[in-house]
């Protein structure tokens, strides 16, 4: 009786006490740049870093954790997400200049905006970190993915980052231990990015400013940055194959240009970003890309790896997920 009553309890009851905000039935489709996908079965906001510690360490271990940041390369699948998902709100997104002498230092947390860390460098004379203004999202997914964009990325500079593991320890993490490759770090994939040391170099703020003021050219000119996307949706592939072609270029090629499924669509502008054209679901999206890695695969016998992260539950065959807005 008692385990069947366990088993009908609602999660949320079943969470330890927080400091920060625990809700349920959160929608995401909100949240995501795509806005497509279903709900979190509960959101968690933490207070600080310790309040997260504190409920990682005393959650039941059977309540899974998925961890967002702002939604930039994220594709929630249309039967949401179950357990809890966490959300690094203002807490978790301040940014710090540390002077060190000849080494300057960017203390940022995991929930802070590439773009203000940007703009918060090159406020304070630090070259460096410019291409950051060019990724959108948060300093942990840069973390977690090794994010880079315009000649740079984040394994050229992190000098420490720490994480919190599944039981709220506490790690302090060197480059070595981060292990990054392209658009990829060795860190398990239960550890939980709280914050980052980045450095940069002394610089000109005017050259700083108009490296930035170009990049944000680049992006409006070759991206889709006003449609509902979700960034770069492949990783370039590093298949001889490939015959050194990046992944637009293979897509390109394949015929994919302007290929649709549903609301789904490949954008005419850069045919590596997907698009919601307005009434897509998170299944149009994902099985669009499934579509483009299938016809690259049978033009050039060469696989595309996703760089969207996908999270969550497929829908069953046939349903439709309920208008957006609408209760689950």
């Amino acid at each position: 009786m008692m385990a069947a009553q366990r088993q009908t309890q609602p999660l949320i009851e079943r969470l330890p006490a927080v400091r920060g905000r625990l809700s349920p039935n959160v929608a995401l489709d909100r949240v995501t740049w795509f806005r497509v996908g279903g709900p979190a079965e509960v959101m968690f906001r933490p207070a600080d870093a310790d309040d997260l510690a504190a409920f990682l360490a005393a959650k039941p271990d059977d309540v899974p954790v998925t961890v967002i940041g702002v939604g930039s390369n994220l594709l929630v699948r249309d039967g949401g997400v179950p357990g809890v998902v966490i959300r690094l709100g203002g807490p978790f997104a301040l940014v710090e200049i540390k002077d060190q002498g000849d080494r300057k230092l960017v203390e940022a947390g995991a929930g802070a905006l590439d773009l203000n860390v940007a703009l918060t460098a090159e406020q304070a004379g630090i070259a460096g970190l410019e291409f950051l203004s060019g990724i959108p999202g948060t300093i942990g997914g840069a973390l977690r993915m090794n994010g880079g964009a315009f000649g740079s990325e984040m394994a050229a500079v992190t000098r420490s980052a720490v994480a919190l593991d599944a039981k709220g320890r506490r790690h302090h993490l060197i480059p070595a231990e981060l292990g990054f490759t392209y658009r990829h770090s060795s860190v398990p994939d239960d550890f939980i990015f709280i914050a980052a040391s980045l450095e940069g170099q002394v610089g000109d703020r005017a050259t700083i400013k108009a490296r930035m003021a170009e990049i944000a050219g680049e992006r409006a000119a070759s991206q889709p940055v006003r449609a509902r996307t979700g960034g770069s949706t492949f990783t370039n592939p590093t298949d001889p194959k490939a015959g050194g072609k990046r992944a637009w270029e293979l897509i390109d090629g394949a015929g994919c240009r302007g290929l649709r499924r549903g609301g789904a669509m490949v954008s005419e502008k850069h045919c590596n970003f997907l698009i919601n054209t307005g009434n897509a679901s998170a299944a149009d999206i994902e099985g669009l890309g499934e579509d483009v890695r299938r016809r690259v695969f049978e033009a050039f016998g060469v696989t595309l790896e996703w760089e969207i992260r996908r999270i969550g539950l497929a829908l069953p065959p046939g349903v439709r997920p309920a208008p957006r807005g609408t209760a689950p």
